[in-house]
């Protein structure tokens, strides 16, 4: 595996294999790498000739009061991880590298960041639509590859491509889970013992709103009381962001369930903002 820090180098190496025909599948992480992180690395192995990953904790795309300086890095085993899942390049730029002192560009697709993560993180999908951007330009990937458990970020990303005519696809890819049901973070480092043993209630109650769901509910309202009863009860440590009933596309608040919907929360747990959803079929 090949460790490039340059993003002039990155760009050159997957400019010559664009032109020899080579699929390229990039997957952008922030590092401290986890079985999560690993599931999108074997499914681009496995489906593209030439796998990119990106080691990048993004400055813009955290708020003031956010835990840039805090958030967990683990550069030499996130690099044993991608090579050992079958990457051919690892990406590892410093900030000054993609963003010059001067820097004044900006991406946004403000009606997708609107809500849930975006109502109260109000600068974070302009930094996280910005620094894709910038890696798809330089890895030229046929594929890029993101988890589920980001959903609206996920949405976002697709209509962002679509809107600038990017020549390339986004995969989203199931949550992996802890055997209790939790979303593998690489923020759950920050989860206490008492915490940690809570945090598996986030995933029970959305799997209780979809059950609510299968049964015939179609009221939001009631389905995002149910989810919120059982945190009362199950998360009581947890601070609740939102829950929401949204639409899986344009991530637009849903009043009455017509087709599938998207169940989406965040809660806070101690340190620890943790994100989940599921997706509802009436």
């Amino acid at each position: 595996m090949d460790i490039v820090r340059d993003p002039q180098q990155f760009q050159q190496q997957a400019l010559a294999a664009r032109a020899r025909g080579q699929v390229t599948a990039l997957v952008p992480t922030m590092g401290f790498l986890h079985e999560g992180h690993a599931s999108l690395i074997r499914w681009a192995a496995a489906n593209a000739g030439r796998v990119c990953v990106s080691v990048f904790v993004n400055p813009t795309q955290f708020g003031p009061g956010e835990d840039l300086d805090a958030y967990p890095r683990n550069p030499e085993g996130d690099a044993a991880l991608a090579e050992a899942c079958g990457a051919d390049v690892l990406f590892m730029p410093e900030p000054g590298a993609l963003y010059a002192p001067d820097h004044c560009t900006w991406v946004e697709v403000p009606p997708l960041a609107q809500h849930l993560c975006g109502a109260s993180r109000p600068v974070h999908f302009r930094g996280v639509a910005t620094v894709v951007t910038m890696l798809l330009n330089l890895a030229q990937p046929d594929v890029a590859v993101f988890g589920q458990k980001d959903w609206q970020q996920l949405a976002l990303l697709r209509r962002m491509v679509r809107d600038l005519h990017l020549p390339c696809r986004i995969e989203g890819r199931p949550i992996v889970r802890e055997a209790d049901g939790l979303a593998l973070s690489s923020r759950n480092v920050y989860l206490g013992p008492a915490e940690r043993a809570q945090a598996p209630g986030l995933h029970a109650g959305l799997l209780a709103a979809a059950a609510l769901a299968r049964a015939g509910q179609r009221d939001a309202a009631t389905l995002k009381a149910a989810i919120a009863a059982h945190y009362a009860a199950h998360v009581p440590a947890g601070e609740v962001d939102y829950i929401e009933i949204v639409d899986p596309e344009t991530v637009q608040p849903v009043a009455t369930l017509a087709g599938a919907a998207l169940a989406a929360v965040a809660v806070r747990l101690g340190r620890a903002r943790l994100i989940d959803n599921e997706l509802l079929q009436p």
